[in-house]
Parts: structure tokens; C-alpha cells; sequence
């Protein structure tokens, strides 16, 4: 199968958040699709995998934030490379209390506010199927197209996303992966090699330490 063919459709760039009691979910997606135009109804889909998954499927509503082309790669990453089980994402970000759910404001140009009518099991991910029930425009500011993210932002999909593709390393030399967002350090390819980096160096795409790296095979 040609994957370059998949590359081709398109995107958009989003922020779904949840509460299940007290506590607060979210996570980046980037497929949501409008179903019906009169008592609205999108699609959006998370991976099995995700806590964001588990908490909507008891909470049974949620928001999705449409992110707009000034959203910052430090949010993206906060959202996408993290777990809301062991990591509160909304800590130092701008949100607004809607109905009861956190709404991320932050780098949002819109938002909406749904109710999960049916959950369609995919092999690793789940579709909810929401009604609308609010929406609002934030900013004029055009929405962020997953296009944008990979070739503006130089994001990558994180591995429970369904787009997600492992990166091939194809030169010579020592590598090393990281485990939360899988961006490669090629000692071949840079002016510093890995074990010589300063013990605060932090991973460009989604921000972690050293420790988080693991040394991998010269071809993959």
C-alpha cells in the first residue's frame, strides 16, 4: 500500500477535553468530521489506549477545541506526547469552564460542546459520534490543517494517533529515539553528538529530558 496516497487527505488540528468527576481529560486529535447539518452530529475518534477515551465513555460529553494557526508546538505537545492519568495538561494553560467541561481557549480560533449518541468500535480506535449542542467562534485566526502542523511546526503524529507512521532512520551512525514522541536524534546529522549533550537538553518536539531517550539500530 502506498502511504503517500494516505498522506494526501486532509486534516484539521484539535484539542478534545472531558471531565470524569473531579478530574480533568484531554488530548489532541486531528479527525473530527461534521455528519449532519440540522441537529449536528461530528465524528471524532481517539485511541483505545487514551485515558481522554475511557473518561468520555463514562462522562458522555465533552469539548473540542478547533486550533488555529497560532497555536504553539508546546501546547500541541503538551496535549499530544502526554497521559492525562499521570500529567495535568491544563496546568498554565488559558481555559474557559463551559457546562461543567475545561475548554482550552489557548490557541483556539473556535470550539464546541457535544454529547456522545454512539460509540463505533475501529480496531485500535473508538468513534464518538457527538450532538452539538454549543458551538462559538474565539478569533478570526484560520484553523490550524495537520498539513500546517507537519510542514509549518515540523509536528509529527503521536503513536496512538490514526495517522501516525513510524519515521525511518535510513543513515550510518548512532541514534537515539525518543520514548514519549518518537523524534530521532541522529549523531550523523548533527554538530553535537547525543552523549555529549549539556544534562538539561531537551527534546525539540515535545520537550523531555535525556533520560527519556533510548539508543536505537543504525536501520530501521
Amino acid at each position: 500500500m502506498d502511504n503517500k496516497a494516505l498522506e494526501m487527505i486532509s486534516y484539521g488540528m484539535y484539542i478534545v477535553t472531558t471531565k470524569d468527576e473531579d478530574k480533568r481529560y484531554g488530548c489532541v486529535i486531528n479527525t473530527l468530521t461534521q455528519v449532519t447539518a440540522t441537529n449536528v452530529l461530528v465524528a471524532i475518534t481517539l485511541n483505545k489506549e487514551n485515558a481522554t477515551n475511557q473518561a468520555l465513555k463514562t462522562s458522555k460529553k465533552c469539548a473540542v477545541s478547533i486550533l488555529s494557526e497560532q497555536t504553539t508546538s508546546d501546547l500541541i505537545a503538551k496535549f499530544g506526547y502526554f497521559s492525562s492519568r499521570d500529567t495535568d495538561k491544563f496546568q498554565e494553560v488559558s481555559i474557559r469552564e463551559v457546562e461543567g467541561l475545561p475548554v482550552v481557549t489557548q490557541g483556539a480560533c473556535g470550539y464546541l460542546i457535544g454529547e456522545v449518541v454512539n460509540v463505533v468500535s475501529c480496531d485500535t480506535h473508538d468513534i464518538f459520534i457527538l450532538r452539538v449542542g454549543k458551538a462559538e467562534k474565539l478569533t478570526e485566526e484560520k484553523p490550524m490543517t495537520y498539513r500546517y502542523y507537519h510542514e509549518v511546526l515540523k509536528g509529527k503524529a503521536s503513536s496512538k494517533a490514526p495517522t501516525y507512521q513510524e519515521e525511518k532512520v535510513n543513515s550510518n551512525g548512532n541514534k537515539y529515539r525518543c520514548t514519549i514522541c518518537g523524534y530521532i536524534y541522529d549523531d550523523e546529522k548533527e554538530t553535537v553528538k547525543f552523549e555529549d549533550l549539556p544534562d538539561d537538553w531537551k527534546c525539540p518536539r515535545c520537550g523531555v529530558g535525556k533520560d527519556k531517550f533510548v539508543k536505537i539500530n543504525a536501520m530501521l
